[in-house]
């Protein structure tokens, strides 16, 4: 049995942990220039049409008050280390695909976590408390 874990909204996710002042807001994660594209959209970005890959200039037409983020690799490259050490307590058998998903193979670990989506919940849960 596999889980596919991934990290919806990721950078502007720990953007907006990172800044409270962000939450709930429109927040793409972007560079400045005319050609530069969206990297990640939060939540409050998405309602307007924004995802990944589109144009800034687009996002900025779908929604005038979207704020611009500019990246911070390093930062997501921390966390993402921190992710990738809770997915491994509750498997050892971890394919990490980029730097927010991963392919968990659970199969075995029932006993110890319960049925897959009970486990899927607490992988979900351990990443909430301890990262946001």
């Amino acid at each position: 049995m596999i889980l596919h874990i991934d990290m919806d909204a990721f950078f502007a996710a720990i953007e907006q942990r990172d800044n409270p002042e962000l939450r709930n807001k429109p927040v793409i994660v972007a560079g400045f220039s005319k050609r530069s594209v969206v990297s990640t959209a939060s939540y409050g970005a998405r309602k307007f049409g924004i995802h990944s890959a589109m144009p800034v200039f687009q996002a900025r037409q779908l929604c005038p008050e979207v704020i611009i983020v500019p990246g911070n690799r390093e930062k997501y490259a921390a966390e993402s280390k921190k992710i990738m050490a809770i997915i491994c307590g509750f498997s050892p058998l971890v394919e990490q695909v980029s730097i927010d998903e991963a392919y968990v193979d659970i199969s075995g670990c029932e006993k110890l976590f319960g049925p897959p989506l009970a486990m899927a919940q607490k992988i979900q849960a351990a990443i909430l408390k301890d990262l946001f």
